[in-house]
C-alpha cells in the first residue's frame, strides 16, 4: 500500500483507541455475583469485548448453564447496558501511548476521528468522560448509518463528514481490532491497520494477516511508532 500522505486518521473505540475492558469486566462481575453466579475470567470476558454486550452477556449465561434463549439474552443485555451508562467509565483510559498520538495530531491540525459499531449515545458519553469528544473531528456510530461496519458506509459516511472526496481514501488511515474493521476500511478504500493488542479472541490470532490489513501492529506503541513513522507524510 503506497501512501502518498494522510488527510486524517480514524480509529475504532473498544480495544482500538480505548481500553474499556476493566469496566465490562466490572459490570459483568457484578451481575454473576448478583445472580449468584460463577463469573468469567477476565480474558474470557475481554476476548467478548469486540463482540459486543449480547456477546458478553452470552458468555456470562454459558458459563453458569443458564439458558439461552433470545428473550433470556436480551433480558441480561439491556440490563448490561443500563449498568454501563450509569457507570460507564470508572478504568475505561485511552491506551497510555496513543495519548502522544493523539497530541501530535491535534498539535499539527490533523483530523482523527472515530468510526464505531458502539451506539451513539454511549460513545459520546465515554469521549465527554475522557475529554476527547472536542477533539474528536468526526464520530461515526451505528445510528448514523443503515448498514453498520463490515459495510463501507460508515466509512464513506466519515468521509463525507471530514470534506473528504472517496477518491482520496486510500489518503485516510482506518485503525481497528476486528476483522469486520479491516473488510469496512478495505471496501473503502482506506489504508488499514490491524491494531492486533485489542479484544482478539485466541483462535483468530494465528490467522490475523489473512484478514488482509495493509499493516498490523501488535502493540500501541508499535502503532504509534508506525504512524510517526517515514512511511507516512502528513499533511
Amino acid at each position: 500500500m503506497s501512501v502518498n500522505y494522510v488527510k486524517a486518521v480514524l480509529f475504532d473505540l473498544d480495544g482500538t483507541l480505548i481500553d474499556t475492558a476493566a469496566d465490562f469486566i466490572r459490570i459483568i462481575g457484578q451481575m454473576s455475583e448478583a445472580n449468584g453466579w460463577q463469573v468469567p475470567s477476565n480474558d474470557a470476558i475481554r476476548e467478548q469485548v469486540s463482540a459486543g454486550a449480547s456477546a458478553m452477556v452470552s458468555l456470562m449465561l454459558k458459563h453458569n448453564n443458564q439458558p439461552l434463549t433470545e428473550e433470556q439474552v436480551q433480558h441480561y443485555r439491556q440490563q448490561f447496558l443500563d449498568q454501563y451508562e450509569a457507570d460507564i467509565c470508572v478504568d475505561s483510559r485511552v491506551f497510555p501511548e496513543l495519548e502522544s498520538l493523539l497530541d501530535f495530531y491535534d498539535k499539527n491540525g490533523i483530523p482523527w476521528g472515530i468510526v464505531t459499531n458502539k451506539p451513539r449515545y454511549l460513545s459520546t458519553k465515554l469521549l465527554e468522560y475522557l475529554n476527547l469528544a472536542e477533539r474528536c473531528s468526526v464520530l461515526v456510530c451505528p445510528d448514523d448509518v443503515n448498514n453498520t461496519k463490515p459495510d463501507p458506509e460508515p466509512m464513506y459516511l466519515a468521509l463525507e463528514k471530514l470534506e473528504l472526496p472517496r477518491g482520496i481514501a486510500n489518503s485516510v488511515i482506518y485503525v481497528g481490532d476486528h476483522i469486520r474493521d479491516v473488510q469496512a476500511g478495505s471496501a473503502a478504500g482506506m489504508t488499514n491497520v490491524l491494531a492486533s493488542y485489542g479484544y482478539i479472541p485466541p483462535e483468530d490470532q494465528d490467522d490475523l494477516e489473512a484478514w488482509g490489513a495493509d499493516y498490523i501492529a501488535e502493540t500501541p506503541k508499535a502503532l504509534v511508532k508506525l504512524l510517526r513513522s517515514k512511511e507516512f507524510d502528513y499533511l
